[in-house]
């Protein structure tokens, strides 16, 4: 499934030059922003990805904040959300 969400952006685009993913955070990806060509990434997610790999949680989100999230790349830097779930929907992640 992981290359599928890329592969499905790639596929969406007619130019896929300046695109740019974060390295293994595949999983968090939820949405591509045609208008600044810009990959969108769950902040929650990438959190749990970071904490399943055995990272503790306050370790993840110093880590994603400094390396990541406030890294700027260029005018395609990926965007990375915070992510609004339903009660019903809280236990999926």
């Amino acid at each position: 499934m992981t290359h599928y969400k890329i592969q499905q952006i790639l596929d969406t685009i007619d130019d896929v030059d300046g695109v740019l993913f974060a390295d293994g955070f595949d999983e968090a990806i939820i949405g591509f922003d045609t208008e600044s060509r810009r990959v969108v990434y769950s902040q929650q997610r990438m959190i749990n990805i970071l904490v399943c790999d055995g990272m503790e949680l306050e370790d993840a989100v110093e880590f994603l904040g400094f390396n990541v999230w406030s890294a700027y790349v260029g005018e395609h830097t990926p965007i990375f959300i915070i992510e609004v779930v339903d009660v019903d929907e809280e236990n999926e992640y």
